[in-house]
C-alpha cells in the first residue's frame, strides 16, 4: 500500500473495515498514517461493522455505510451514508458542483424518518448479531467445518480487530464457513432453507433472519478464477449474516438438523 500511494497524486485511500467477504481485518491505523504522511484522504466502508469499529478514532477521514444492510436491520430501504468533516460534506452539497446537487441522492422523507426510529436499537441488534456469529462460528468450529470469523482466536487478524474494536460490541455479525466446492455449498444453503428454515439465501447482509450466500458465484461473480483465488474466494465459500430471530439454541438445533441431512444425501 505504502509504495502505491504517490505523494500529491494520490487523492484517496478506500478500504473496507472488514473486508467482503473474506472477512479480513483492515488495520485502519497504520493504513491512515500511511496515507496521511503522503497527504492522501483515508474514506473506509464500515457497513460491515457498525457499532463495532469506529474508523473515524482510528484515523479515518471519511466513513461511509451502506444503510440497508445493518444499520437498517430490515432489508426494507436502499439508503446510504456518508459521515465526514463539515468542509467536505458542504463542498459536496454546493450548489453549482457539488456531487450531491448534480447527481441527487436525496433521500426519501420516510425512509429517513423510519431509519431515525431504529438507529437507536442498533447497539443492541449488533451485540446479538455478534454474539451469535461468534457462538456458531466456535460450534461449527468443533463439528470439523471450516470457518472464516474474526473472532475466533484462530484468526489472522482477531487480535488486530480486538485491538481497534468497541468494548462490548463483540467482533462482526458476518462469518464464512468453506465447503471447498460451489456444489457443496449450494447443497448446505439449499438445506439451511428448505430442510431447517435456519435461514434465508439471499445475497443481503444484516438482517433479522439469516441470510446466506455463495460469494464466488454472486456477489464476486464478476471475478475469474484468477482473481478470486488471489483474493481469497474459494468456490465454496459460504458467506453467513447471523440473524437473531428465535433462540439461539433453536437455531443451532436447526443447523444441525441440515447437516445431518446433508450427511444423509453424500451416503
Amino acid at each position: 500500500v505504502k509504495n502505491a500511494i504517490v505523494e500529491r497524486r494520490t487523492k484517496v485511500l478506500f478500504f473496507e473495515s472488514i473486508s467482503n467477504p473474506t472477512l479480513t481485518v483492515a488495520d485502519i491505523p497504520e493504513l491512515s498514517k500511511l496515507a496521511h504522511d503522503k497527504g492522501t484522504m483515508v474514506v473506509v466502508d464500515n457497513t460491515f461493522s457498525p457499532m463495532v469499529l469506529s474508523p473515524a478514532r482510528l484515523g479515518a477521514d471519511v466513513v461511509v455505510h451502506s444503510i440497508s444492510k445493518f444499520i437498517s436491520g430490515g432489508a426494507d430501504v436502499i439508503a446510504g451514508a456518508v459521515c465526514g468533516p463539515a468542509s467536505l460534506l458542504n463542498s459536496m452539497m454546493d450548489l453549482h458542483q457539488g456531487a450531491l446537487m448534480l447527481l441527487g441522492p436525496t433521500m426519501n422523507a420516510k425512509v429517513a424518518f423510519e431509519l431515525s426510529e431504529r438507529i437507536p436499537h442498533l447497539g443492541l441488534r449488533m451485540k446479538e448479531h455478534c454474539r451469535r456469529a461468534l457462538e456458531y462460528a466456535t460450534r461449527m468450529k468443533k463439528l470439523g467445518i471450516r470457518v472464516v470469523y474474526p473472532g475466533l482466536e484462530d484468526h489472522p487478524q482477531h487480535h488486530l480487530l480486538k485491538s481497534m474494536a468497541n468494548k462490548g460490541y463483540g467482533f462482526s455479525g458476518l462469518l464464512c464457513v468453506d465447503m471447498e466446492s460451489e456444489e457443496k455449498a449450494n447443497r448446505l444453503m439449499h438445506h439451511l432453507q428448505n430442510s431447517s428454515q435456519f435461514g434465508l439465501i439471499a445475497v443481503s447482509l444484516g438482517y433479522y433472519e439469516t441470510l446466506m450466500s455463495c460469494s464466488g458465484s454472486s456477489t464476486s461473480s464478476e471475478l475469474n478464477s484468477e482473481e478470486k483465488a488471489l483474493a481469497g474466494i474459494s468456490p465454496g465459500l459460504v458467506r453467513m449474516s447471523v440473524g437473531y430471530t428465535g433462540t439461539l439454541e433453536q437455531k443451532w438445533s436447526q443447523f444441525e438438523r441440515a447437516i445431518s441431512r446433508m450427511e444423509v444425501d453424500s451416503t
